[in-house]
């Protein structure tokens, strides 16, 4: 531990030592013409006591806002258990294995995690360290390339927009053609993907429930990408997957998708949790890391790094992926919270999503002024225009302490004026009637 010293006796004692007579003088080998030239602006130093009292008074100007966001990160209720086991200092601590098999609790969870995620979504084989949702689609969509030689991918418009964005910048460096499939009502066009699909498309991305929350016909998307001999890329929220149609069910090659939702906290824009699920014909095109079960040599259960594709790992021109950074804190997270809910805990909370957004939904569309945009079955998001710009509706509501109403004209023009609403198990009927009470008053 370094001593710092703390009075003016000290310090002279510290420099004569560095042989310097100023402070000043430590920074000579810097050209004066790059140096600030003056002291710094920062208040006088403070006692801990003060400090804490300080930020407890910045912390007391922080106002709450019930929120009624979504779009991609989404506010659910992570029980009291996840962060206890998370905090433990085996799992807190830990970073990249890379003397893999010594760390066996490490792989282990890792193990766990890609094993829940196989059951949630219906596939045979589950990766890990994928830095969020929008990296594993674009991943996916390199796998599909990759494994049918063909290099053009087909994605929905309706997929997340920044998904859609990081897999334009992916592909653009691949060297693969990137389409995008119109809307109709909300959904994806299955005519115009029909006739886009082509022997030349190795993967069809669609995204269920989509960016608006709408259902999206997957099956019959699926079927429409196999006919043409490419893959079916589903990208999912796992929480809708407790009352869903799994995408191993419908056909679906790959699932990919963000698993913030399972215990992991919106903390600012993150860390996030990517996960690729696939099946077993595509193992070994997988990016990240898999984990595999097997038997040490006293025949006790133990727990390998069975593939791995990163680039840090093996030769750069073979690998399928420069992923590194280590996502599997963020995975355990997601483990402990399907293992704590299990399969009927995430039936419920995703039933009282569903439940609770058609009830906000309904009570927001009947009040005058206020239009559905679109009149398909959703999950837990609805679109709604009112008479309003979407930031005078934003403004309105966070005046009275909601945060609601995502202005999606930014990246729909064709929908200007449209606001997303989101509503997830953690809003009580209270805060959704207040909601409706301030929307109300608002269009008033």
């Amino acid at each position: 531990m370094t001593y710092i010293p703390t009075t003016a006796a000290e310090r002279p004692q510290m420099l004569a030592a560095c042989g310097a007579n100023r402070m000043e003088e430590l920074f000579n080998d810097i050209p004066a013409a790059v140096r600030l030239g003056r002291e710094l602006d920062l208040p006088r130093p403070m006692a801990e006591a003060e400090v804490l009292l300080h930020l407890e008074e910045l912390a007391g100007k922080n106002k709450r806002l019930v929120s009624f966001l979504g779009a991609g990160a989404y506010e659910h209720y992570i029980p009291s258990v996840v962060g206890n086991l998370l905090a433990r200092s085996e799992f807190y601590t830990a970073y990249t294995p890379y003397q893999a098999e010594i760390s066996q609790g490490t792989l282990q969870a890792i193990f766990e995690f890609q094993s829940l995620m196989c059951i949630l979504t219906g596939l045979d084989v589950a990766t890990a360290s994928h830095y969020d949702g929008a990296t594993a689609t674009a991943e996916a969509a390199l796998v599909a390339c990759n494994a049918t030689r063909r290099r053009k991918i087909l994605v929905s418009r309706a997929v997340n927009p920044q998904y859609r964005a990081v897999l334009a910048t992916y592909t653009k460096g691949q060297g693969v053609e990137l389409k995008e499939i119109p809307l109709a009502d909300g959904r994806t066009d299955l005519v115009a993907l029909e006739k886009m699909a082509g022997k030349e498309v190795a993967g069809v991305v669609l995204q269920n429930p989509n960016f608006f929350g709408q259902i999206e016909p997957m099956d019959a998307a699926t079927e429409l990408a196999h006919k043409a001999g490419a893959l079916s890329i589903a990208v999912v929220d796992p929480i809708s997957l407790g009352l869903l149609t799994a995408p191993g069910e419908y056909g679906a090659d790959l699932a990919v998708g963000e698993g913030q939702g399972l215990g992991n906290p919106l903390n600012f824009g993150g860390p996030y949790l990517g996960f690729i699920v696939a099946r077993e014909k595509l193992v070994r095109r997988l990016p990240g890391r898999i984990v595999g079960q097997t038997t040490d040599v006293e025949g006790k259960r133990a727990f390998v790094l069975t593939l791995q594709a990163r680039e840090q790992h093996i030769r750069r021109e073979k690998a399928t992926s420069n992923i590194c950074s280590n996502e599997a804190l963020c995975a355990l997270a997601a483990t402990i919270y399907l293992a704590a809910l299990g399969k009927e805990g995430l039936k419920e909370v995703a039933r009282q999503c569903l439940l609770k957004a058609h009830y906000a939904y309904a009570r927001l569309a009947a009040l005058p002024g206020v239009t559905p945009v679109f009149n398909g079955p959703f999950f837990c998001e609805f679109v709604l225009r009112t008479k309003l710009t979407p930031d005078e509706v934003a403004r309105g509501l966070a005046a009275q302490g909601f945060a609601a109403g995502f202005d999606l004209s930014p990246y729909y023009p064709e929908i200007a004026g449209a606001m997303l609403f989101t509503v997830t198990e953690v809003r009580t009927r209270a805060e959704i009637d207040a909601l409706v009470a301030a929307m109300g008053g608002i269009l008033a």
